[in-house]
Protein backbone atom coordinates (compact mmCIF):
# COMPACT_ATOMS: atom_id res chain seq x y z
CA UNK A 1 0.00 0.00 0.00
CA UNK A 2 1.12 3.55 -0.75
CA UNK A 3 0.11 5.86 2.09
CA UNK A 4 0.13 9.59 1.41
CA UNK A 5 -0.52 12.54 3.68
CA UNK A 6 -2.32 15.40 2.00
CA UNK A 7 -4.38 18.53 2.40
CA UNK A 8 -7.63 19.43 0.66
CA UNK A 9 -9.96 22.33 1.41
CA UNK A 10 -7.96 23.17 4.52
CA UNK A 11 -8.16 19.65 5.95
CA UNK A 12 -5.26 17.24 6.43
CA UNK A 13 -5.70 13.48 6.08
CA UNK A 14 -3.99 10.24 5.13
CA UNK A 15 -5.03 8.26 2.10
CA UNK A 16 -4.17 5.09 0.22
CA UNK A 17 -2.88 5.85 -3.27
CA UNK A 18 -4.61 3.76 -5.93
CA UNK A 19 -3.87 3.42 -9.63
CA UNK A 20 -0.77 3.16 -11.77
CA UNK A 21 -0.88 5.90 -14.39
CA UNK A 22 0.26 9.25 -12.90
CA UNK A 23 -2.72 11.16 -14.30
CA UNK A 24 -5.22 8.61 -12.95
CA UNK A 25 -4.07 8.24 -9.32
CA UNK A 26 -6.71 8.60 -6.63
CA UNK A 27 -6.63 8.69 -2.83
CA UNK A 28 -8.95 6.52 -0.74
CA UNK A 29 -9.19 8.52 2.49
CA UNK A 30 -8.08 6.61 5.57
CA UNK A 31 -10.21 6.54 8.71
CA UNK A 32 -7.72 7.19 11.49
CA UNK A 33 -3.94 7.17 11.20
CA UNK A 34 -1.62 4.60 9.62
CA UNK A 35 0.23 3.93 12.89
CA UNK A 36 -2.74 2.01 14.30
CA UNK A 37 -5.51 -0.16 12.92
CA UNK A 38 -7.36 1.78 10.26
CA UNK A 39 -9.97 1.37 7.56
CA UNK A 40 -10.34 2.83 4.11
CA UNK A 41 -13.36 5.11 3.98
CA UNK A 42 -14.24 4.44 0.36
CA UNK A 43 -14.29 8.20 -0.20
CA UNK A 44 -11.91 8.85 -3.07
CA UNK A 45 -10.37 12.05 -4.40
CA UNK A 46 -8.10 12.50 -7.44
CA UNK A 47 -4.48 13.00 -6.48
CA UNK A 48 -4.42 15.98 -8.84
CA UNK A 49 -6.95 17.77 -6.61
CA UNK A 50 -4.90 17.65 -3.40
CA UNK A 51 -1.61 18.99 -2.13
CA UNK A 52 0.77 16.24 -1.05
CA UNK A 53 2.43 16.92 2.31
CA UNK A 54 5.44 15.23 3.92
CA UNK A 55 4.16 11.67 4.33
CA UNK A 56 4.93 11.81 8.07
CA UNK A 57 5.85 14.47 10.62
CA UNK A 58 8.72 12.80 12.47
CA UNK A 59 9.66 13.57 16.03
CA UNK A 60 13.22 13.03 14.85
CA UNK A 61 15.11 12.11 11.70
CA UNK A 62 18.05 9.84 12.43
CA UNK A 63 20.46 9.86 9.50
CA UNK A 64 23.45 7.66 8.85
CA UNK A 65 26.49 9.00 7.04
CA UNK A 66 29.10 7.33 4.86
CA UNK A 67 27.05 4.16 4.45
CA UNK A 68 28.08 3.71 0.80
CA UNK A 69 31.81 3.13 0.27
CA UNK A 70 32.02 4.99 -3.04
CA UNK A 71 30.33 8.04 -1.57
CA UNK A 72 32.74 8.11 1.36
CA UNK A 73 35.60 7.78 -1.12
CA UNK A 74 34.41 10.61 -3.38
CA UNK A 75 34.55 13.04 -0.43
CA UNK A 76 37.90 11.73 0.79
CA UNK A 77 36.51 10.09 3.92
CA UNK A 78 37.23 6.78 5.60
CA UNK A 79 34.47 4.20 5.79
CA UNK A 80 33.38 3.96 9.45
CA UNK A 81 33.59 0.58 11.15
CA UNK A 82 30.23 1.09 12.84
CA UNK A 83 27.12 3.01 11.76
CA UNK A 84 27.73 6.76 11.97
CA UNK A 85 24.60 8.62 13.06
CA UNK A 86 23.57 12.28 13.07
CA UNK A 87 20.24 14.10 13.33
CA UNK A 88 18.08 16.35 11.22
CA UNK A 89 15.41 18.25 13.19
CA UNK A 90 11.71 18.04 12.47
CA UNK A 91 11.87 21.62 11.14
CA UNK A 92 14.07 20.41 8.27
CA UNK A 93 11.26 18.26 6.83
CA UNK A 94 9.37 19.37 3.72
CA UNK A 95 7.21 17.45 1.27
CA UNK A 96 7.01 16.74 -2.45
CA UNK A 97 6.79 19.91 -4.50
CA UNK A 98 7.91 22.09 -1.60
CA UNK A 99 10.80 24.48 -2.14
CA UNK A 100 14.32 23.99 -0.85
CA UNK A 101 15.49 27.41 0.29
CA UNK A 102 19.18 27.92 -0.40
CA UNK A 103 20.69 28.78 3.02
CA UNK A 104 22.22 32.23 3.26
CA UNK A 105 25.26 30.92 5.17
CA UNK A 106 26.36 28.49 2.42
CA UNK A 107 27.68 28.72 -1.12
CA UNK A 108 27.94 24.98 -1.81
CA UNK A 109 24.64 23.14 -1.53
CA UNK A 110 24.59 19.42 -2.42
CA UNK A 111 21.89 16.81 -3.07
CA UNK A 112 22.03 13.36 -1.44
CA UNK A 113 19.40 10.85 -2.60
CA UNK A 114 18.50 8.34 0.10
CA UNK A 115 16.14 5.53 1.03
CA UNK A 116 14.19 6.55 4.12
CA UNK A 117 12.69 4.08 6.60
CA UNK A 118 9.48 5.15 8.37
CA UNK A 119 8.98 3.71 11.85
CA UNK A 120 5.51 2.39 12.58
CA UNK A 121 5.54 1.77 16.33
CA UNK A 122 7.35 2.88 19.46
CA UNK A 123 10.42 0.70 19.90
CA UNK A 124 13.66 0.38 21.85
CA UNK A 125 16.44 -2.20 21.82
CA UNK A 126 15.01 -3.90 18.76
CA UNK A 127 16.52 -7.34 18.07
CA UNK A 128 17.51 -8.01 14.47
CA UNK A 129 14.76 -10.58 13.94
CA UNK A 130 12.10 -8.03 14.99
CA UNK A 131 13.23 -5.10 12.84
CA UNK A 132 10.60 -5.77 10.19
CA UNK A 133 7.88 -5.50 12.85
CA UNK A 134 8.70 -1.87 13.71
CA UNK A 135 8.77 -0.57 10.13
CA UNK A 136 5.70 1.03 8.59
CA UNK A 137 7.30 1.42 5.17
CA UNK A 138 9.74 3.37 3.04
CA UNK A 139 9.90 6.68 1.23
CA UNK A 140 12.31 8.83 -0.78
CA UNK A 141 14.53 11.39 0.92
CA UNK A 142 17.00 14.07 -0.05
CA UNK A 143 19.60 14.78 2.65
CA UNK A 144 20.32 18.29 1.38
CA UNK A 145 23.72 19.39 2.69
CA UNK A 146 25.63 22.66 2.96
CA UNK A 147 28.90 20.99 2.02
CA UNK A 148 31.16 23.97 2.65
CA UNK A 149 29.70 24.38 6.12
CA UNK A 150 30.08 20.68 6.82
CA UNK A 151 33.77 20.86 5.93
CA UNK A 152 34.41 24.10 7.79
CA UNK A 153 32.57 23.33 11.02
CA UNK A 154 33.52 19.63 11.22
CA UNK A 155 30.23 18.73 12.89
CA UNK A 156 27.00 18.58 10.94
CA UNK A 157 24.23 20.31 12.91
CA UNK A 158 23.99 23.44 10.76
CA UNK A 159 25.25 21.83 7.55
CA UNK A 160 22.52 19.19 7.48
CA UNK A 161 19.89 20.48 9.90
CA UNK A 162 18.83 23.79 8.39
CA UNK A 163 15.22 24.49 7.43
CA UNK A 164 14.02 22.67 4.26
CA UNK A 165 17.03 20.33 4.24
CA UNK A 166 15.03 17.08 4.46
CA UNK A 167 12.53 16.62 1.63
CA UNK A 168 10.49 13.42 2.09
CA UNK A 169 7.90 11.77 -0.15
CA UNK A 170 5.89 11.38 -2.19
CA UNK A 171 4.30 8.69 0.03
CA UNK A 172 5.14 5.71 2.21
CA UNK A 173 5.34 2.36 0.42
CA UNK A 174 4.44 -0.42 2.86
CA UNK A 175 4.90 -3.40 0.53
CA UNK A 176 8.66 -3.06 0.05
CA UNK A 177 10.52 -5.60 2.18
CA UNK A 178 13.94 -6.00 3.73
CA UNK A 179 14.88 -8.86 1.39
CA UNK A 180 14.31 -6.68 -1.70
CA UNK A 181 16.38 -3.88 -0.18
CA UNK A 182 19.23 -6.28 0.61
CA UNK A 183 19.09 -7.69 -2.92
CA UNK A 184 19.19 -4.15 -4.25
CA UNK A 185 16.70 -1.56 -5.45
CA UNK A 186 17.76 1.41 -7.55
CA UNK A 187 18.24 4.93 -6.14
CA UNK A 188 18.55 7.74 -8.67
CA UNK A 189 18.92 11.50 -8.45
CA UNK A 190 18.48 13.91 -11.35
CA UNK A 191 18.97 17.66 -11.48
CA UNK A 192 17.06 19.44 -14.24
CA UNK A 193 16.55 16.03 -15.84
CA UNK A 194 20.24 15.10 -15.94
CA UNK A 195 21.29 12.05 -13.95
CA UNK A 196 23.66 12.73 -11.06
CA UNK A 197 23.38 9.69 -8.81
CA UNK A 198 22.63 6.07 -9.61
CA UNK A 199 23.14 3.35 -7.05
CA UNK A 200 21.56 0.31 -5.44
CA UNK A 201 20.67 -0.37 -1.84
CA UNK A 202 22.72 -3.58 -2.01
CA UNK A 203 25.77 -1.26 -1.90
CA UNK A 204 24.97 -0.15 1.66
CA UNK A 205 27.73 -1.04 4.10
CA UNK A 206 25.35 -1.40 7.03
CA UNK A 207 21.91 -2.83 6.33
CA UNK A 208 18.57 -1.42 7.44
CA UNK A 209 18.60 -4.04 10.20
CA UNK A 210 22.07 -2.91 11.30
CA UNK A 211 21.00 0.73 11.47
CA UNK A 212 17.82 0.15 13.46
CA UNK A 213 19.50 -2.23 15.90
CA UNK A 214 22.29 0.32 16.35
CA UNK A 215 20.17 3.38 17.04
CA UNK A 216 17.57 1.66 19.22
CA UNK A 217 20.35 0.47 21.52
CA UNK A 218 20.63 4.13 22.47
CA UNK A 219 17.17 5.67 22.13
CA UNK A 220 13.47 5.08 21.68
CA UNK A 221 12.01 5.54 18.23
CA UNK A 222 8.45 6.81 17.94
CA UNK A 223 5.79 6.20 15.27
CA UNK A 224 6.57 8.43 12.32
CA UNK A 225 10.27 8.77 13.08
CA UNK A 226 12.45 8.48 10.00
CA UNK A 227 15.78 6.73 9.41
CA UNK A 228 17.94 7.93 6.49
CA UNK A 229 20.14 5.09 5.27
CA UNK A 230 22.93 6.95 3.44
CA UNK A 231 23.54 8.08 -0.12
CA UNK A 232 25.32 6.47 -3.08
CA UNK A 233 28.13 8.19 -4.95
CA UNK A 234 27.51 11.11 -7.27
CA UNK A 235 26.54 13.90 -4.87
CA UNK A 236 26.90 17.34 -6.38
CA UNK A 237 25.87 20.97 -6.41
CA UNK A 238 22.43 22.50 -6.39
CA UNK A 239 21.82 26.04 -7.56
CA UNK A 240 18.89 28.43 -7.29
CA UNK A 241 16.36 27.47 -9.96
CA UNK A 242 17.36 23.80 -10.11
CA UNK A 243 14.76 21.05 -9.97
CA UNK A 244 16.05 18.01 -8.10
CA UNK A 245 14.30 14.63 -8.23
CA UNK A 246 14.96 11.49 -6.17
CA UNK A 247 13.52 8.29 -7.66
CA UNK A 248 13.60 4.96 -5.83
CA UNK A 249 12.54 1.74 -7.47
CA UNK A 250 9.27 0.44 -6.07
CA UNK A 251 8.43 3.72 -4.32
CA UNK A 252 8.21 6.70 -6.64
CA UNK A 253 9.73 10.13 -7.28
CA UNK A 254 10.26 13.05 -4.93
CA UNK A 255 10.72 16.39 -6.72
CA UNK A 256 11.66 19.77 -5.27
CA UNK A 257 12.87 23.09 -6.63
CA UNK A 258 15.67 25.20 -5.16
CA UNK A 259 14.87 28.85 -4.52
CA UNK A 260 16.71 31.79 -3.01
CA UNK A 261 16.13 32.10 0.72
CA UNK A 262 14.43 35.26 1.75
Amino acid sequence: MRIARFSIDGNVAFGAVEGEKPDELVLDIIKGIPFADFELSGTKVPLSKVRLLPPVLPNKVVAFGRNYAEHAKELGNEVPDAPFAFFKPSTSVIGPGDEIQYPSFSSELHHEAELAVVIGRMCREVPRERVKDVILGYTCANDVTARDVQKREKQWARAKGFDNSCPLGPWVETDLDLAAIAEGITIQCTVNGAQRQLGRTSEMIHSVEDLIVNITEAMTLLPGDVILTGTPAGVGPLNVGDEVAVTIEGIGTLTNKVIKRG
